[in-house]
């Protein structure tokens, strides 16, 4: 049955699926109708910006369509640069001003400079911006914008001033671009200057200068901006939330929070929501994340996929790894690669390895394709918990039947994966066998395994390397200086600190934070001490008084880096940031409660062992969360069973 040009339209407009779509197609191709170039564009249209996964088909249309128009042109042009493919849309460009077919107009630039924005291609982005001036177009609001946006992207704010300055009559599209341009080029001065000059400001010029000083870590700036404005939307206060997570400012966040859903006037959204996620995972607070989770589950949020990763991610990182699992089983019809990925992941950093494994192998039997972040977690969960020989082999897969190129971070998994299992001239055998050139990642960790086994005379050859590529790396040194000292090393470590002090070079502080009735504390060893200190200082005497009576506890203080007196040494180590976040929790968390502690630093082996011995005379659980791993303690074990 042939179907009438009007009833194909219709059809078309209604299509959800490629398979209807070519069925449509098809019917076309038999009556004939798809020589009108009207009907033939509505297709093009359809194939390459409405259905998802059906550019490739829209790019075969166009190649077999005689004598496309330029709104086919354009429909393409668009299609590829919002599909992620800008180089391709910048050679359908080029092929439509050389073949005069019809002139490039407006929309033709302004897609075509979205994808040199995309790219940062200056050079492609001057080329098309003189094409503009040559055909009087680069006056075009619609035009210039983009252009200015372009040159934003690239860097060259000169450039983007210079555009919006020939705008005879810039609207407010325009100021807010480039406002942003002086954003994305650093200089927040202008913005500053250019937002009191806008004679129309809309919402979107707020929230423009509310992103780019959050961006910026302008935060004062940023606060200021945010209690003037004169009306707040759902980007306002996720924009501001977010802002505040990515600065670390994990309390504030929580507080904004806490705001916008009592003002009653606008819900939280998916951004607000994945963004408080993102700091209760950070800050280790698990009670403000289940709280989260319940506001999702009650105001029907539950089937927005990013939010329930999110709230994966959040129970993972605040150590809790069974809830992670019962949000995973829960979305059975809406797991992403995300939520696959976030879980397998999730196991790793608690010791599953071969949990994670097994998950691995259920995602490749549920249909979908490991990615590269895939591959990473699964090499990460093999590397902490000793599984060479399954390393090795996915490492082989990931090559062999996903036809993967591995990335520098697979590189560095597999070093660490040898490394932590103490085959470190394997390791090293492996550096110098790569492929691509090592970074100053790929040797710190096997600088790291050099730690863990106290090989003097491999970490001095690695160091060597780092000190080509990042000689003023604080944390480098430490290391050296560690392995040093564990040695006995005292004149080694002495020069190694002469060194740090000759380059000016800071040590990182460690800090750790504990969440206690919903707020975050956080302890630096050293600091001064004000009430909440003082109090974590006490109850960590008395607890350490307790362990050497109980416990028999001798402090382990090889890996102090200083050849000073022993008791000076065991009060460096008694008084790690770790310890004192412990200490707090025990004086103020009610008893059976777990302590959980996230940390920047890795644990150190005096604290890891203290640790055992408070969960099995205090008769409790201590979760920690350092920069590797989780570690869980209870009746004087470990989850990491000494491999970490």
């Amino acid at each position: 049955m042939s179907y009438t040009q009007p009833l194909c339209l219709s059809l078309l407009s209604n299509c959800k699926t490629l398979t209807s779509l070519k069925q449509i197609h098809a019917n076309l191709l038999k009556s004939g109708h798809h020589t009108d170039h009207f009907v033939a564009g509505k297709l093009l249209l359809h194939c390459a910006i409405t259905l998802r996964d059906s550019l490739d088909y829209a790019c075969t249309l166009f190649r077999h369509t005689p004598d496309p128009d330029g709104f086919m042109y354009n429909t393409l042009i668009r299609g590829l640069a919002e599909a992620d493919k800008p180089r391709l849309s910048i050679v359908t460009f080029v092929e439509m001003t050389r073949r005069r077919v019809s002139p490039p107009d407006s929309f033709s630039f302004a897609f075509v400079l979205k994808s040199v924005a995309n790219l940062r291609y200056l050079r492609a982005g001057t080329q098309v911006h003189c094409q503009a001036v040559t055909r009087g177009m680069h006056t075009h609001v619609f035009v210039g914008t983009t252009l200015i946006s372009m040159y934003g992207e690239c860097g060259c704010i000169g450039s983007a001033m210079k555009v919006f300055d020939e705008m005879p009559q810039p609207n407010i599209v325009a100021w807010n671009a480039v406002l942003t341009a002086c954003f994305r080029c650093g200089d927040l001065e202008a913005a500053r200057e250019l937002f009191d000059s806008i004679p129309f400001k809309n919402l979107t010029s707020w929230n423009v200068m509310l992103a780019g000083y959050l961006k910026a870590g302008a935060l004062e700036q940023a606060r200021k901006g945010f209690m003037e404005m004169p009306v707040k939307d759902e980007v306002s206060w996720s924009t501001m939330i977010v802002g505040l997570v990515h600065n670390e400012c994990f309390e504030e966040a929580f507080e904004v929070f806490r705001e916008l859903h009592g003002e009653g006037k606008l819900r939280p959204n998916e951004a607000s929501l994945t963004g408080v996620l993102s700091a209760c995972a950070q800050a280790g607070a698990l009670e403000f994340g289940k709280i989260i989770h319940g506001f999702v589950e009650k105001s029907g949020f539950a089937w927005i996929v990013s939010v329930n990763n999110a709230l994966l991610d959040t129970y993972s990182k605040c150590g809790n790894v069974g809830m992670a699992r019962l949000v995973f089983d829960q979305m059975p019809n809406r797991r992403s690669i995300v939520s696959w990925t976030s879980m397998i992941a999730a196991l790793a950093m608690h010791g599953y390895g071969n949990e994670a494994i097994e998950l691995f192998r259920k995602m490749e039997e549920s249909g979908i394709t490991p990615d590269g972040i895939t591959f990473i977690s699964l090499l990460y969960a093999c590397s902490h918990t000793g599984l060479v020989e399954q390393g090795c082999e996915y490492f082989d897969k990931m090559r062999n039947i996903y036809n993967m190129e591995p990335a520098i971070e697979h590189y560095g998994c597999m070093v660490d994966l040898y490394g932590r299992a103490g085959q470190l001239f394997k390791a090293y055998e492996f550096v110098c066998q790569m492929p691509i050139p090592p970074n100053a990642v790929i040797w710190r960790t096997l600088l790291g395994a050099c730690s863990i086994h106290g090989n003097v005379k491999l970490a001095e050859q690695v160091k060597k390397k780092l000190a080509e590529l990042e000689p003023n790396d604080s944390g480098d040194h430490v290391l050296l200086s560690n392995i040093y000292a564990v040695a006995g090393k005292w004149k080694d470590v002495a020069a190694v600190r002469r060194s740090m002090t000759d380059h000016k070079i800071q040590k990182t502080p460690g800090w750790s934070m504990i969440e206690v009735d919903k707020t975050i504390y956080t302890f630096v060893a050293g600091t001064k001490q004000d009430k909440i200190t003082e109090e974590a200082y006490e109850k960590l005497k008395e607890i350490m008084l307790r362990l050497r009576v109980e416990g028999n506890y001798i402090p382990e203080v090889s890996g102090v880096l200083y050849d000073i007196e022993e008791e000076e040494k065991e009060d460096s180590v008694t008084t790690h940031s770790e310890k004192l976040a412990v200490a707090f929790g025990i004086a103020r968390l009610r008893e059976g409660k777990t302590i959980k502690i996230v940390k920047n630093l890795r644990i150190c082996s005096d604290c890891h062992a203290v640790f055992k011995l408070i969960s099995q005379i205090y008769n409790l659980e201590i979760v920690v969360r350092d920069r590797n791993r989780f570690h869980s303690f209870k009746g004087g074990c470990c989850s990491c069973s000494g491999y970490w």
